[in-house]
């Protein structure tokens, strides 16, 4: 019996899976989706950061789905689809800690970190509720016409005359598919790296990392040590996605507005084996008694389902496309969830293979703009690697790791500002790592910081990441006066517009357009 055949199958429906057939099928494509397992179902990878959502406005507009771009923004989110639970994301809060010390009251900010990315609720990001927000997207790619197969097990892929054969299970029953191109949205190790037999490429420096993580309620708020005395913060340190930062490893809490909070642990491999992350909650419960802040957090709180242990967090595929198919970005690799860079990387993918099945279908130039996607996308990664294996070198010296942490603001808060103001050309590459002078500091600042270092060498290290931010920050993060604190103001872009190539007058309009209003005295300056 002949194989049902489509134009392009993907393989996944999570959020990126479930867009890509979203605009495959908008753009006239016989698009199926293939679910392993049913929705709604856990999913780990859940906080939004400002690039992602303008690359969600972005993908909303282009390929006609307006149900998606409510949900680029809090207040909008609030407002049309109350429904699906999410949380509030107003920033990046850090702070550092000790094994077996209490937080003590930090008035001069030497352990904290606070990255303002709004100035209030109504334009603020989020943090995803995955169970929620994957079903509402799957619901929405059926309305479009795209066909969906859930609790279907693929085994096989082989290349044939017409495309793509896809066989395996559904219902215990032997299932065939034939596509003319693949993509592969099931995540790190999944589905085309094993039917395809791809090889992983070794992330040469990076420490092989662990990470413990669930889903929780009753988790405490945080301790009244953590205040900084009276002066009031850039937004409320939890509205944001918090990072406990300690030597080798640093645990993460996300609110959501249901009651439930996602919290786990990353660290690398001598603290993940020392505390036993491969016991799950045993392993869970030795890092809270080393930690006695998180302690007190997460003392009242349960644990909502077993707790998931990834024994190798970081991985990269050494092949991230071929002639019939692409893995997007997070098939093709992950580092870390540390500065939540896999949506706004994952997003670009979509966006990327959009562009390629609007302009290159069934042309020649199909198979170069393939073999372009793979390659910023391992680029793009490698990037990643560099910067997330120099933050896990200096966890240990949190003033450096701070410092170190600027650069990703720096670059993505600039990446924002140009693709707002329709200058994407300028920020053409996720960190910027293909601008002729940012992309190779970055990289030879990061292996420096991922070295060890005496004393001495930490000053001029430090002066360095100071002058390889100054030409890009548009957010005031080179302000020595804000002490670790950077609210979400306008002063800071009206006085870099040159930088971005920009009018005070052209900084006004975006302002506007992304949805400040004049009366108020900040404006969402995002990263």
């Amino acid at each position: 019996m002949k194989a049902p055949h489509c134009q392009v199958a993907v393989v996944g429906s999570g959020f990126a899976g479930s867009l890509t057939a979203m605009v495959a099928r908008q753009l006239g494509l016989s698009t199926v989706l293939i679910e392993r397992a049913r929705h709604p179902r856990f999913a780990i990878g859940e906080s939004s950061t400002p690039l992602a959502n303008l690359l969600l406005e972005e993908i909303a507009d282009e390929y006609r789905l307006p149900f998606v771009r409510p949900l680029s923004k809090w207040g909008s989110w609030q407002r049309q689809l109350p429904h699906l639970a999410c949380g509030l994301k107003r920033g990046f809060t850090f702070y550092k800690h000790e094994f077996g010390r209490a937080f003590a009251p930090d008035p001069r900010r030497e352990r904290q970190l606070l990255v303002g990315a709004s100035p209030n609720e109504r334009i603020a990001d989020t943090h995803w509720y995955r169970p929620d927000f994957d079903k509402y997207l799957v619901e929405q790619a059926q309305r479009l016409g795209v066909t969906y197969w859930e609790e279907t097990r693929l085994t096989e892929a082989r290349e044939e005359a017409d495309g793509l054969r896809l066989a395996g299970s559904r219902g215990g029953e032997p299932i065939g598919l034939t596509a003319e191109f693949v993509i592969d949205a099931t995540g790190p190790r999944g589905f085309l790296h094993h039917a395809l037999n791809l090889p992983e490429q070794p992330l040469a420096g990076y420490p092989p990392t662990q990470a413990l993580y669930s889903h929780f309620r009753e988790v405490a708020p945080l301790p009244a040590a953590f205040s900084s005395g009276t002066e009031a913060p850039p937004y409320p340190p939890e509205q944001a996605a918090v990072h406990h930062v300690f030597p080798g490893g640093w645990v993460w809490v996300l609110k959501f507005n249901n009651g439930v909070t996602s919290a786990g642990v990353a660290a690398n491999d001598a603290v993940a084996n020392d505390l036993g992350f491969a016991d799950g909650e045993a392993g869970w419960r030795r890092l809270l008694a080393r930690l006695p802040p998180l302690a007190e957090i997460f003392g009242p709180a349960r644990a909502m389902i077993p707790f998931v242990h990834s024994p190798r967090l970081s991985f990269q595929s050494a092949t991230v496309a071929g002639p019939r198919w692409a893995l997007l970005p997070y098939a093709a690799g992950f580092v870390d969830p540390l500065l939540s860079t896999g949506f706004p990387l994952a997003l670009l993918g979509v966006s990327r293979i959009g562009r390629m099945l609007r302009n290159d279908w069934r042309r020649p130039s199909f198979a170069a703009g393939l073999a372009e996607y793979g390659r910023l996308t391992a680029l793009e990664l490698a990037a990643i690697v560099r910067l997330v294996g120099a933050l896990y070198a200096t966890m240990n010296q949190f003033d450096l790791f701070r410092e170190l942490s600027l650069l990703y603001f720096a670059a993505a808060t600039y990446s924002e500002t140009v693709r707002r103001l329709g200058r994407p050309q300028l920020a053409d590459s996720f960190l910027l790592f293909r601008h002729p002078v940012f992309g190779p500091e970055l990289q030879a600042i990061c292996a420096q910081a991922s070295q060890p270092l005496a004393p001495h060498q930490t000053g001029p290290l430090s002066e360095r990441i100071r002058n390889a931010i100054a030409p890009l920050d548009v957010a005031g993060l080179s302000d020595p006066s804000r002490q670790a604190w950077y609210p979400a103001q306008t002063a800071a872009l009206f006085a870099s517009a040159a930088k971005v190539g920009a009018s005070r007058e052209d900084i006004a309009a975006m302002l506007e357009n992304c949805g400040w209003r004049a009366d108020e005295p900040q404006c969402r300056q995002s990263h």
